[in-house]
This record gives C-alpha cells, structure tokens and sequence, in this order.
C-alpha cells in the first residue's frame, strides 16, 4: 500500500510538473537559478558602425563576461528604430532578448507616428539608463558671434530667416531650433537632413547658417577651427567637450533636456531576471574603458536602477511630447 501510494503520488507531482512547464508557470526562483543558461540576443536599433552601435558593441562585450555567457548584438536598423524595437517587443520575456535604444524609441516615436506597432509606454520593461546624450548648437567658424547671446543679437539684426540643421523633422536638433525660434523670437527656418555629418559640412561651406549635431560628429571640426560651437544643450556639460557652455548656463532656460540611451527587456520578463541583467549592464558601463568609450562618442555614462529610468521617462516624456507639438510635429 505504501508503495502504490508513493507512486501514485509520484505520478501526480510529475503531471503537475509537466502541467506547469506547458504552462510557463515554473515558481520565480527556479528561473533565477538558471538565468542566464544560454547566449542573449542585444537588439540595437541602429546601422553598425554608427556610434550607439560602437558604443554597444564595446559594452556588450563586458556584459558577456559579468554573465558567463554569449551576449551578440544584432542590428536592425530601420523606420526610425521602429524595426528593432518592434522585433524585441514582440520577443519572448525570457531576459534573452534585450533591447538597447535611444529615447527616439519611447518617446520621440508616439508623437510623431499615429500608429505604432509596438507600445512605446507598455511594450517595454526598463533594465538601466545607459547614458545622456548632449546636442551642440554650431556655426562657421567665421561667424561674427562667439556664444549664444551674440548669435541672439545677430540673428536679430538679419533681414532673413536663420537656416539651422537637423537630423529630421521630429529630432531633438529640430525641436531645439524650434524652441530658439518660438521663445526667443528668433526668424529661424529648419532644414532637415538625414544625418548631421553633412549639416556640418554645409555650415563649414556657407550652404547652411546653423545646425544642431551630436558632439562626437562636430567636434573634431571644432578643434580645426572648421566651425564654431556655441552650445550644448542637456542638464550638464558634456564629458567628450566640457570646455563649451550649456544653454543654461548662457541664460537660455528650456534647454535642459537630454536624450539618452536605455536598456529594455519585453515587458513581462521576471523582476530576478530584471535585476541580473542590471547587475551585468552596470558593471559594464562603470568599467573605465567603457565610461571612456561612451565619452568619446558623445554620451555621458548614468548606470541607473530601472526604476530611476522610469522615473526620467515618466518626467521627460511629457515635455518632448509638448516641444514636438509647439514645433508643429504632426503625426504620420
């Protein structure tokens, strides 16, 4: 009797493991004690090479090591990262597909598209904020005015609309131009490019008055005196170009905000793995050679909890939505 108990036990704790593994219902902690068990995927939604890529790639490496295991960076670039991202939130929330972005993605995104395939606010579980982004404000470098307020007075003084450059309609250069022109009452007119590199070109040829570009991509033309910086936007100075001014700090107030880049997981993933991959991402971008890597390509590092990123997302959001829709943003 014994015996026939004991098996029929045994047969029903194996049914109810079977039923649960179908299920997906494994208790929180049997994940945890596995996490990670094979290699994760690191969805980047950009061209490789570019600078978030690069950026990537030499944090990733780090991760790898932290966690024992494969981390391979896969890029899909495209629709202004809506390709990627739609790719790791329609992803298992297993921890093994990780998302790395800019806040283009969350946020930039709902106000310029009508529909999304992905939900910029529910989609995505946040991991850590990885860094913030400054953008500088730069023109020739035979401009009659050195900083923001000369720039003020002179473009006051023009008889014609101020041209300044952008990555695109929607961008944070956009935005900026768009926030000089309404607040400060200056007669400025946005050209759009499909990156800055030949924004910057054309202010160093006189094609262009202005333009706003990320710091990696002006500043070995500031150093050679090809243009002239005359100011970053962001909360602080940059660390790839602390010599140059903030807005704020040349008295233009409304300039504070920053993109950044953030690490993701589909929503859904469990908390312990959540906190793992934290651990891991955190690591890495405190690593000298990494905080150095992210410096050199415009972006200050953070290494922040995922709940400080989502309280940064749930206080910038609103405000970008609000610039996009004073620069006449409207969605596509």
């Amino acid at each position: 009797m014994k015996q026939s108990m004991f098996s029929g036990g045994r047969r029903d704790a194996l049914r109810f493991l079977s039923a649960a593994a179908a299920a997906g219902a494994w208790p929180a902690a049997w994940g945890q004690e596995t996490f990670p068990a094979k290699p994760i995927r690191v969805i980047v939604p950009f061209a490789p090479g570019g600078a978030i890529d690069v950026a990537v790639r030499a944090m990733t490496e780090k991760v790898s090591l932290e966690i024992g295991q494969p981390v391979v960076v896969d890029a899909k670039p495209g629709a202004g990262t809506i390709v990627g991202a739609d790719a790791a939130a329609k992803a298992a929330p297993d921890g093994y597909t990780v998302l790395v972005t800019t806040s283009s993605t969350t946020i930039n995104n709902a106000g310029a598209y009508k529909k999304l395939p992905y939900d910029p606010a529910a989609s995505f579980a946040p991991v850590t904020m990885v860094s913030l982004g400054s953008v500088m404000f730069a023109g020739p470098a035979t401009a009659p005015y050195g900083n923001l307020k000369e720039f003020a007075a002179w473009a006051k003084a023009q008889n014609r609309p101020i041209t300044f450059g952008s990555w695109g309609k929607g961008s944070s250069g956009h935005l900026f131009g768009e926030l000089l022109r309404t607040r400060y009452g200056l007669n400025m007119q946005h050209v759009p490019y499909k990156g800055d590199v030949q924004a910057l070109t054309d202010v160093r040829g006189g094609v262009l008055d202005t333009t706003f570009s990320s710091p990696v991509s002006a500043r070995p033309l500031v150093r050679a005196n090809y243009i002239k910086g005359l100011g970053m936007t962001g909360p602080r100075r940059s660390g790839g170009m602390p010599e140059l001014q903030t807005f704020g700090e040349q008295g233009f107030a409304g300039f504070e905000l920053a993109g950044y880049v953030a690490v993701y997981v589909p929503a859904g993933t469990p908390k312990p793995v959540i906190e793992r991959l934290n651990k891991a991402f955190v690591a890495a971008i405190r690593m000298p050679e990494v905080s150095q890597r992210l410096i050199d390509q415009g972006q200050d590092p953070i290494a922040s909890t995922p709940e400080e990123l989502a309280e940064v997302y749930k206080r910038d959001a609103p405000q970008w939505l609000a610039l996009m829709k004073a620069a006449g943003v409207e969605p596509e």
